[in-house]
């Protein structure tokens, strides 16, 4: 049996632990499919990206448990998850996902609320009289 290769992607406060063998193609996150658990289809793309950029859409089964955050974060912590498990499947591939930009973790997260502030920049509504 192929050996279980696994990676871990992060987003925002959302993290994914991905899980990736040799298969036909199911996706599964949490234990449902993703196109239940994903309902908008630009959130399927960015999960299905990194095995459309090396055309092996059809090829593995992805197994993704995911915690925290929003969709939105880990369906983009599912891509990262995704990428790095295929480079730990075959080196040879990281070229070509590196030169999508799949590689890299996107490093921006929500700004801490500030005392004195509504939110982290928004101040109260200043009353001249």
């Amino acid at each position: 049996m192929e050996k279980l290769k696994h990676a871990v992607g992060r987003r925002k406060e959302a993290v994914t632990r991905v899980f990736i063998t040799k298969g036909e193609g199911n996706i599964t996150i949490n234990g449902k499919d993703y196109k239940t658990y994903f309902p908008l289809v630009y959130l399927r793309h960015q999960v299905e990206k990194p095995l459309r950029a090396v055309d092996a859409l059809n090829k593995f089964d992805v197994k993704i448990t995911a915690s925290g955050g929003g969709v939105k974060g880990q369906a983009e912590a599912a891509m990262l998850g995704i990428a790095r498990a295929l480079t730990e499947v075959n080196p040879d591939l990281r070229p070509v996902l590196k030169a999508a930009g799949l590689l890299k973790r996107d490093p921006r997260s929500v700004e801490r609320k500030k005392f004195g502030y509504k939110k982290a920049r928004r101040s109260f509504q200043f009353s001249k009289r």
